[in-house]
């Protein structure tokens, strides 16, 4: 199935990527200045060790290791995501649909996933906010067992087509190379 994105003329697509790119450098700073009260011996990955926790005896042990401040850091830097996501999410699928056609046009394998892969990525935008909601409902006090392994089932899908939609982003830009 085609992506949206294969309708933006190819001349447009790497100034609206490089714009995309530069909003995701400057949310990725914001997330980083809030994650920084976040890493303690609980949570040495400081956000991500929240959003991986599982379960409700580990989310405990991290939010008993953060203060205050460092809980309303936390509920600032799943605010900045929900902008953040929609970043990476949006920069990805682009540089996804860009890759396909950069292999494409050098006749090498790989072209048909780019679509498929663009749709992952806002998959993956889907499931970091699902995953935010959940984490903030833990930060609002909710004590209820779903949110720990639902957050962690998020953010690992979410890690995985991140992770595909990068590297098939490079695939690209070195077929275009």
């Amino acid at each position: 199935m085609r992506h949206p994105f294969e309708l933006i003329p190819a001349d447009r697509r790497t100034p609206i990527l490089w714009s995309l790119l530069g909003l995701a450098v400057a949310s990725g700073a914001a997330l980083a200045v809030s994650d920084k009260r976040l890493r303690t011996k609980a949570a040495p990955w400081g956000i991500i060790s929240f959003e991986l926790a599982g379960t409700r005896a580990r989310v405990r042990s991290i939010l008993d290791s953060w203060d205050e401040d460092a809980r309303i850091s936390a509920a600032l830097n799943l605010g900045v995501d929900y902008l953040f996501l929609t970043v990476y999410a949006n920069g990805l699928a682009l540089a996804c649909v860009m890759g396909a056609d950069a292999l494409k046009k050098r006749g090498l394998p790989g072209a048909g996933l780019g679509a498929p892969l663009a749709w992952g990525q806002w998959l993956a935008g889907l499931l970091d906010a699902t995953e935010n909601a959940a984490l903030l409902e833990i930060l609002r006090g909710s004590d209820k067992a779903l949110w720990p392994p639902l957050a962690r089932r998020c953010a690992q899908a979410k890690f995985c087509l991140v992770s595909a939609g990068i590297v098939y982003a490079l695939l690209g830009h070195c077929a275009r190379r």
